[in-house]
């Protein structure tokens, strides 16, 4: 029996490792994405020390790195009596840590806005929440297409991490069938195979928006 025929054999294990892949990407991203908007809010709309504690969450994620915080998630909160299952401690990592590095690129865009259209919708009488939903996200959405679609690209790699803390993700099923068959060669390859899927289908989603957003200028950037 040639490598690749166990491969074959054992694709069910890739499959299954390719479905929590993509449910921990997708889930994760719209939790981060929710995140960052949400945090981009309140820096707009808090008070000051609600403002100044959202700032220094944002930069302990930043010095953070991932799989330290997968750790303390899974490993560490059982000592204080949190216990959850490795696909939750997974996805809720994912979406906190992402969510800030979404409010740090809406942030940047926000600055270079016009101050122009923030006073126009003041003078139109727009609520605060109004002028964010209706002024600020439409803009900063539409100028930051590239750099989500290439946040989402790091949320999907950062997924393989998970395997450290037991998630039968794509990574976690390439090592099982390496260790067992020993053809570490080809079961990464899959891997690589399966992550590069999804990536190039974000980019080609990215690059649709992109244009459908130019076609009808409302670009500006």
């Amino acid at each position: 029996m040639t490598e690749w025929e166990i491969i074959w054999q054992q694709r069910e294990i890739f499959i299954s490792g390719f479905g929590n892949t993509f449910a921990l990407f997708f889930a994760g991203s719209i939790a981060s994405f929710i995140l960052g908007v949400t945090l981009l809010y309140t820096l707009e709309n808090g008070s000051k020390g609600v403002k100044g504690s959202v700032i220094l969450v944002i930069n302990m994620m930043r010095t953070l790195p991932f799989l330290i915080l997968a750790y303390l998630l899974y490993y560490g909160l059982p000592q204080a009596g949190i216990r959850m299952d490795a696909f939750t401690a997974g996805l809720i990592s994912l979406s906190l840590y992402h969510g800030t590095y979404f409010c740090e690129i809406f942030r940047g865009i926000r600055k270079g806005l016009d101050s122009g259209l923030m006073e126009a919708a003041q003078a139109c009488g727009f609520s605060r929440f109004k002028t964010f939903t209706r002024i600020i996200i439409p803009n900063v959405l539409l100028r930051s297409v590239p750099l989500i679609a290439n946040q989402l690209i790091i949320c999907l790699k950062d997924t393989a991490f998970l395997c450290i803390i037991t998630v039968g993700e794509i990574t976690a099923a390439a090592n099982s069938i390496q260790s067992t068959y020993f053809i570490p060669l080809n079961a990464f390859i899959v891997a690589i195979a399966l992550y590069w899927i999804i990536s190039i289908a974000i980019e080609q989603v990215s690059k649709i928006t992109l244009n459908k957003v130019q076609d009808r200028g409302l670009s500006h950037a």
